[in-house]
């Protein structure tokens, strides 16, 4: 059988496929994801709204109007006249330093304990210092973040500490006498210690605990208690006072 150039003619062509494509169909098929870009879109915009909105802020912790009532009712307790005001704001500075650390003011150090509550506590009393606004920062500069339960439930009671408070101070003032005062008050104590304690470490314990010489066992357990309250570290007190309340206890008890 011989060569026909006509075969090979056909067999060198190459092979023709027929593609189709439907035009309507690709654009009916992006026009649906389209859609569903935009509806997707809808809903995370939705979703992150919240997130866009200003944040609420939060009522304050101490208003105006509570700290007025808080002045009015130390106003009118017993012994509100011997507090002055001069003092109440260096009793302020005097607690402030016993905190830890001591450099801190009384708005920085409540601002710690409880967020904000500095800021609000300056922001109630106002800017124009009296003597009620004053005793209601010296109350929360004694109790610290508790001085609001004081205050609303004994307001006798916060100024009859205060006036311990001012006492002692001024007695630390007037402590500071002449070299010859001094040898004659402390001969005397000599002759008046007990053979098993020295008498001056009893005093400075006693001092500690806001009681004076011949005070009882139940006397020294009962400020001793209050005092622990008063000063500890998970109430907002001071560590540091709190550790010379015990010191001064167990070394009067011992």
């Amino acid at each position: 059988m011989g060569f026909d150039p006509r075969d090979w003619s056909r067999a060198s062509r190459p092979r023709q496929e027929r593609v189709t494509s439907n035009v309507e169909a690709l654009l009916a098929e992006n026009d649906a994801l389209r859609r569903e870009v935009m509806r997707l879109t809808r809903e995370l915009d939705l979703l992150r709204r919240p997130q866009h909105q200003p944040p609420v802020a939060d009522p304050a912790r101490i208003s105006r109007e509570q700290a007025l009532q808080w002045g009015e009712a130390l106003a009118g307790q017993p012994g509100w006249s011997s507090l002055r005001q001069g003092a109440l704001e260096a009793l302020i500075v005097r607690l402030n330093r016993l905190g830890f650390p001591g450099h801190l003011t009384l708005q920085q150090r409540l601002d710690r304990l409880v967020s904000g509550l500095g800021t609000d506590l300056l922001s109630a009393v106002g800017g124009k210092a009296t003597k009620k606004s004053t005793a209601v920062l010296a109350a929360f500069a004694l109790y610290g973040v508790r001085a609001s339960e004081w205050l609303d439930e004994d307001p006798k009671r916060v100024v009859l500490d205060l006036q311990q408070q001012l006492q002692q101070s001024e007695a630390r003032r007037r402590g500071r006498r002449t070299r010859t005062d001094q040898r004659k008050t402390d001969q005397r104590k000599t002759d008046q210690r007990t053979p098993d304690e020295p008498w001056g470490s009893r005093v400075a314990a006693l001092a500690v605990l806001g009681l004076e010489a011949g005070a009882s066992a139940e006397a020294i357990k009962q400020a001793h208690r209050r005092l622990v309250k008063r000063h500890h570290p998970d109430m907002g007190g001071s560590a540091e006072a709190f550790r010379r309340v015990n010191e001064a206890y167990q070394r009067l008890m011992a």
